[in-house]
This record gives C-alpha cells, sequence and structure tokens, in this order.
C-alpha cells in the first residue's frame, strides 16, 4: 500500500493551512489502527485538504491513495473514506457555473473537473463494496455509485439486486436514497427508479423502506406520487412508533454511535448521537426532510402532513414536526392556523426541549402565532423566570414566549415587558417587542420615561438607552421629549452617532409634542451631514416648515454619498409639494447606478410633484430585479393607491398575490422577521389593489 507516496512533491504543493508536505502522514493515518489516529486523520482531510470542500493539487494527489485504502479490507473505517472520495469527487459543474468563473477562480475550477474525472473513472469499485463485508462501507457506497458512476442503468440494477439480500434496515434506506439521486442525476433513467420506488411504495415492505422510497419519488418525480399520499405516510408513521426505541434490530451500530472525540468529525458525531438516541427510527427525521423537499409547493398536503406529526404520541415526532413547521412556513405562504394552535399546546408539554423548540417556533411567526395566543399567554404567565434570558456575553434578551406573544400584537404581555423594563440591565430587544403592541402599550410609557432619564451618558450609554428610545419612538411619548433631548445633548463620543440617529428617530415620532426640542433641532441642521437629515426630518415633523429644512436637503440630495442622498430623498418625500423645487434633483437619480436609491428618489418624486407616471417604471423595474424592495415598493403604492384594474401595477400585485413561495425565502437561510415581512408585503398588495378586508395577512 502507498506505494510511490514518498516520489510525489507534496512539499511543492498546498492545502488550506499551507505546505501539503504532512499529507502523507494523513493518508497513513487514515489506515491506523488506532481508531483516534484515523478519526484525527480525517479530521485533517476535511479540514485541510478538502477544506469546505475545496479541491487543491494536493487533494488531486490523494485520490489514487484513497481508491487503494477502500479496496483493502484490512483497514477500518473504510466507509468514512468512500464518504470523502464521494465529496472530493462530487463537484459537478453545470454549463451557467462554468460562464459564470472569473479567471481568478479558473484552477480551482479545473481541480473539481479533474478531481470528479479521477473519482469517476475509479468509481467500479464501488459495484464491489456494495456487498462489503464492512456495513459501514456498504452504508456508503451506494450513495458513491449514485454521484459518481457514469453508467446509471447498470448502478440502478445494482441496486435492486443488492436490496432483497441486504440485512441491515438503514443500508437498504440507503440502496433507496442512491435510486432517487440516480434519477436526478441522470434524467433518461428516472422513469425506471420511479417505476421502481413506486413498487417499494406500494408492496409489503417494512414501513421505514416504504416511506423512503415515498420520499424519493417525492424528489424525482412528484407527479407519480400515490393519491392520498398524507395518509399513507401518516399510517406508515405510526408503524414506525412501534418499533422499539434504541438500535436497529440488526443491532447495526451506525457512525453516529461512535464515542465522541475531540475532533470536528468526533463533535458533530457525538451530537448527531445525542440527537438520535432512544428514537425508535432516527433516521425517519430525513426521510421525512426529503418527502417535504420533494412536495415543495404541496403546501396543503405538507401542512396537513405536519398536523398529524405534530398529533404525535412520539415526542421526537412531534419536535421533528415544530422544526418542520418552521422550514415550510418560512418558505411558503399558507393557511396554518391549526399546525400553530398545535405548537402552542407544546408549549406545556414535559419534555423541555419540546417545549423550547415550539416557543422558538413561535417567536418567528409574528401575526401568524394568533392560535397559539392562549396558550403563550399562559407560558407567559407560569414561567416569570424564563421572562429575560441571561448570557454569558452579550445583553440580555427576551425570552421566545414573550416575545412571540409581544409579536403576536397580544396585550397579555405587558406584564413580562414591565417586569423586563425594570431589570437592571434592560433586554436589548425590550423595545422591538413593544412595537407591536401599538397604543396597548401605551401604559410601560412611564417607565421607559423614568429608565431614560436614569441612563448615564457615558460609553455605555448606547446599549442602555437604544432599547428604551426604540419603545418610546414606537409609542410616539412625546411627554418624553425632555428626556430625549438630555440623551441628544450629552450623547457620548463612542457610539454617539448611532445615539443620536436613535434619539432624533424618537423627536421625529413624537411631532409637534416635540416643540421644545426645536431649538437643538436647528442647530443641528445648521451643521450640515448625515445627522443634518435626521434633525432635518425631525424639524419638520415639528413644525413643518419647510424653508427651514429644505437647503439642508437639497444639500444631501446631490452629496457623492449613497446613504446621504437616499437620506434626504427620504425626507423630501415627507414634505410633498412643499419641496417641489427638488423634483429635478429626484428625476436625475431615477438612473443612478444604485438601485435602492432609484427607488428612494422615484417614491420621493411621486410624493413632491404627486403623480406616478414617471416614478412607476422605475418602481415595476426594482420589483422585478430585487424582490428585497417589495415591502417598501408596496408601502408606497398603497398610500397612493388604489391601482387601476388593468394597469400593469395591478398586474403585478395580483402576480405576488397569487405567488404560494414567500419573496423572501432563500434556500439555506433565513431571517428571524421573513415571515413577519411577506406578510407585511402581501397586507400592502391588498390594501394598494383596494381589496384589503382587514381579515389578517395570510394569503
Amino acid at each position: 500500500m502507498f506505494a510511490g507516496i514518498d516520489e510525489v512533491d507534496w512539499a511543492s504543493m498546498e492545502h488550506a493551512y499551507g505546505p501539503a508536505d504532512d499529507v502523507p502522514v494523513l493518508l497513513r493515518g487514515l489506515a491506523s489502527a488506532d481508531p483516534a489516529e484515523r478519526e484525527s486523520a480525517l479530521d485533517a482531510m476535511y479540514g485541510a485538504v478538502h477544506h469546505q470542500g475545496d479541491v487543491y493539487a494536493c487533494t488531486l494527489a490523494c485520490i489514487p491513495f484513497l481508491f487503494e485504502l477502500v479496496v483493502d479490507p484490512g483497514v477500518q473505517d473504510r466507509g468514512s473514506i468512500v464518504e470523502l472520495l464521494t465529496s472530493i469527487g462530487g463537484i459537478d459543474l453545470a454549463e451557467d457555473d462554468e460562464d459564470e468563473i472569473g479567471e481568478d477562480e479558473i484552477e480551482g475550477a479545473a481541480n473539481y473537473a479533474m478531481a470528479a474525472a479521477a473519482v469517476t473513472a475509479g468509481a467500479g469499485v464501488f459495484c464491489e463494496l456494495v456487498a462489503d463485508e464492512d456495513p459501514g462501507v456498504r452504508l456508503a457506497a451506494p450513495l458513491a455509485l449514485a454521484a459518481l458512476h457514469s453508467r446509471p442503468a447498470r448502478v440502478l440494477t445494482l441496486l435492486r439486486e443488492r436490496l432483497p439480500v441486504e440485512p441491515e434496515d438503514e443500508i437498504r434506506l440507503a440502496l433507496v436514497e442512491a435510486a432517487g439521486r440516480v434519477a436526478l442525476r441522470h434524467r433518461p433513467v428516472a422513469g425506471q427508479a420511479a417505476d421502481w420506488l413506486s413498487r417499494l411504495a406500494a408492496e409489503a415492505y417494512a414501513p421505514g423502506l416504504r416511506l423512503a422510497a415515498l420520499a424519493q419519488l417525492a424528489r424525482c418525480a412528484p407527479d407519480v406520487l400515490p393519491d392520498g399520499v398524507v395518509p399513507l405516510v401518516s399510517g406508515l408513521l405510526r408503524e414506525l412508533r412501534s418499533r422499539p426505541a434504541g438500535r436497529d434490530p440488526e443491532g447495526f451500530a451506525g457512525p453516529g454511535e461512535r464515542a465522541a472525540s475531540p475532533t470536528l468529525v468526533g463533535q458533530v458525531r457525538a451530537l448527531r448521537a445525542e440527537e438520535t438516541a432512544g428514537r425508535s427510527a432516527p433516521w425517519a427525521t430525513d426521510l421525512l426532510r426529503t418527502l417535504h423537499g420533494g412536495l415543495d409547493n404541496r403546501v396543503e398536503d405538507r401542512t396537513a402532513l405536519l398536523t398529524d406529526q405534530l398529533r404525535s404520541p412520539d415526542p421526537w415526532q412531534r419536535i421533528d414536526a415544530v422544526r418542520m413547521s418552521s422550514v415550510l412556513m418560512r418558505s411558503w405562504r399558507g393557511v396554518y392556523d391549526e399546525p400553530v394552535r398545535l405548537m402552542g399546546e407544546l408549549l406545556g408539554d414535559p419534555e423541555p426541549r419540546l417545549a423550547e423548540a415550539a416557543a422558538h417556533a413561535l417567536e418567528e411567526l409574528h401575526s401568524l402565532a394568533v392560535p397559539a395566543a392562549d396558550a403563550l399567554a399562559a407560558r407567559v404567565a407560569a414561567a416569570p423566570d424564563a421572562w429575560v434570558r441571561r448570557w454569558a456575553s452579550g445583553p440580555p434578551a427576551l425570552g421566545p414566549a414573550v416575545n412571540a406573544l409581544a409579536r403576536a400584537g397580544d396585550a397579555r404581555v405587558l406584564p413580562a415587558l414591565a417586569a423586563a423594563l425594570e431589570q437592571s440591565e434592560v433586554p436589548h430587544d425590550v423595545g422591538y417587542a413593544i412595537g407591536y403592541l401599538g397604543e396597548a402599550a401605551a401604559p410601560l410609557a412611564g417607565i421607559l420615561r423614568r429608565r431614560l432619564g436614569e441612563v448615564g451618558l457615558d460609553e455605555g450609554a448606547y446599549d442602555r438607552a437604544s432599547p428604551l428610545l426604540a419603545g418610546l419612538t414606537a409609542l410616539r411619548a412625546g411627554e418624553a421629549a425632555g428626556e430625549v433631548l438630555r440623551v441628544l445633548r450629552g450623547a457620548p463620543e463612542y457610539r454617539g452617532e448611532w445615539l443620536r440617529t436613535a434619539a432624533l428617530r424618537a423627536l421625529d415620532a413624537f411631532g409637534p409634542a416635540a416643540a421644545r426640542a426645536a431649538d437643538e433641532l436647528r442647530a443641528l441642521v445648521r451643521r450640515g451631514g448625515t445627522t443634518a437629515t435626521e434633525a432635518a426630518e425631525a424639524l419638520w415633523s415639528v413644525e413643518g416648515d419647510a424653508a427651514a429644512v429644505l437647503p439642508v436637503l437639497l444639500e444631501g440630495l446631490r452629496s457623492r454619498r449613497v446613504h446621504d442622498c437616499r437620506a434626504a430623498a427620504g425626507v423630501l418625500g415627507r414634505l410633498g409639494p412643499a419641496a417641489a423645487v427638488a423634483a429635478p434633483g429626484l428625476r436625475a437619480l431615477l438612473a443612478h447606478g444604485e438601485l435602492w436609491l432609484r427607488v428612494d428618489a422615484a417614491i420621493a418624486l411621486s410624493g413632491v410633484t404627486g403623480r406616478d407616471d414617471e416614478s412607476v417604471p422605475v418602481l415595476l423595474d426594482a420589483w422585478e430585479h430585487d424582490r428585497h424592495t417589495r415591502v417598501r415598493i408596496a408601502g408606497h403604492l398603497a398610500r397612493t393607491g388604489p391601482a387601476g384594474a388593468g394597469s400593469e401595477v395591478a398586474r403585478v400585485l395580483r402576480a405576488e398575490l397569487r405567488s404560494v413561495r414567500r419573496h423572501n425565502a432563500l434556500d439555506g437561510g433565513c431571517g428571524s422577521h421573513d415571515i413577519h415581512e411577506d406578510e407585511k408585503l402581501l397586507a400592502l398588495c391588498r390594501r394598494a389593489l383596494g381589496t384589503d378586508t382587514g381579515q389578517g395577512t395570510t394569503s
């Protein structure tokens, strides 16, 4: 083994952390009889030689030696090496990707291509490994074949032949998953794969195998899923619940059951083992995720399935359902009242991880959490020790149930917020929570005002004052103008600009009630710069004197800084016809290279001219090119609407309302306010069309 390894000029190559002269040691470590040494070597292979999926020259040089390792029955943990080879050779650059490769990426792309070619050329060995004596090898081999072998028909035949004789449940599931991956990668054989999967789903196989077949059908051939797939899956889940918890009946110990180690690979395995401990069918979670991904925009089916899962007597199926519900609701619009209500019931579950997961899921729903409001209110009232969360570092925060109840706009959260405001260190998010309650939170104004008056104007002033200022801004509590003015005048140098911005926003919200701040605002306006624009906005709200603010706003509109231009445009739009003199400057910005500035200028131009003919084309173009502009644009259209029935604006708004996909849904990423922003968009679209019934925001 390893013939010629010392003849490779490893020192001339590099990996993620420098010279690759340590790679021979790592390769030999993979063959070690010591489990800790093997794991350390594998960890380093992923961490340096194949760092975050990258392929270096040294990665390519490793491939022949990795193949030597996987075919040697004397090497232990060969399944992990099969997975490593699959990862190295499995990156397939599509034609679109190749067109987008820059000059500095050419070498990396060439390495990916050479790795794919090299591993694919040797993929025939995986055909033999599907019958290897080592269960870990048999578990990894099917997916390696699906990802790398160039003869898909042969792979499908091999998978079909292996399934009846494979004794291990988890490996049988891998064979089925591989068939789905082959179908996705090689569309000409998708029909053959779907036929086999359909038979597996329909015939008298074990429930886990049938569920796996349905999951893969949803991925590669959703049109051939059987009718009534939801009750069918629910029945299979009930069968799985009847299995005893713990190891598979055959005693197969998967990779997640090994002892933890200090390596990253070991820590991942330990976390997986902890997550799956005690489950009767731990792999069912992955199957359900795959099924949900395949069902895609069939929101009603997915909601019905999750509703059934949330009612399961198995706490693990319920916790999986909570997590999957979050994924569904963040990405797709629908009617979710029943699963939300059921998540509310889980807040009182004796399993703390389940109750915690439900609270966090409801926290993201904002107005969609209303069906769970009673349960949230009960949870908040019963657990005052969970109203505020403290961390080893960073400011405290509101507990998830408190946040969820506030975001649902429920006034029963007021005692918790009042208590949070009395803490020695106020939670950083309490001001934003107050903003969701509207006038119902007015009783908190006195506490906010008192606590703001107590804030010392030192280097920690911003952290202590900003949540209080946010709350007062939301309440438009003009009686606090004196306390806000004290902060504005005494802002320290450290984060002073941020603190002044927060104070000016509060004075802007107070309007004429902040008349005592007018002299201070005029002085700030005369200073010029970004703060001058913010002060001008507040001064306009306080006095309504266009002559006092127009000079600095026109100057800001001419700034070379996009941020300053946008700020000035926003205020000019609020002035309306009183800022008609700004129309030429705003008109010139409609062709600016920065899209968001074009949007702000178009909205402002509409405000100062009272016409939309110049603005609408710019706004619709931005709507199409950047979905994140849609809430801002829809807000403007709602203020100026209703849109004409046959207009292009109406067509765009109706198309948005018909879409099932949330406008800000991202694959592989999410934000805590994504659902709120999308529901806000839907409400604004209906208002702009004149069809807002006031019956909620769900499409």
